[in-house]
């Protein structure tokens, strides 16, 4: 590889295509089911994980928790953890996590809004199925 193909680090240009590329990780993780609602989620406010539970409705305690800790990991999510008794803990989104949240949750709105399109076209597919045997 050239050096003028190198991008800043030494590390080659980013290719999510690339079933090797490290972005096609932080793909995954940033658009998983749970990831784009919990992103979603914070970028309204900060939440407490009962309080998150409550709001990403069908998430398992485990799930989120693992969730959670993968989003904070990639730098998405601040998780702070306060001395008190019960002990507290708040999730919020960085800088880097807000961006995310910002375009998930824009395509999070799409399909809220394009709902009776999909639903059209999924009757329209089934009947021409139906018809075909």
């Amino acid at each position: 590889m050239k050096v003028s193909e190198m991008k800043t680090g030494g590390l080659p240009p980013a290719d999510v295509f690339d079933r090797m590329c490290p972005s096609r990780g932080v793909l995954e993780h940033v658009t998983s089911r749970w990831g784009v609602l919990v992103l979603g989620a914070l970028n309204e406010r900060g939440y407490r994980f009962s309080e998150l539970r409550r709001k990403v409705t069908g998430v398992s305690e485990k799930m989120l928790a693992q969730t959670l800790q993968t989003l904070e990991r990639d730098g998405f999510v601040l998780r702070e953890a306060h001395p008190v008794i019960p002990p507290r803990v708040d999730y919020s989104l960085t800088p880097l996590g807000r961006e995310a949240a910002e375009l998930v949750a824009a395509l999070a709105h799409w399909s809220e809004r394009r709902v009776p399109a999909v639903e059209a076209a999924r009757q329209g597919y089934d009947g021409r199925a139906a018809a075909l045997r």
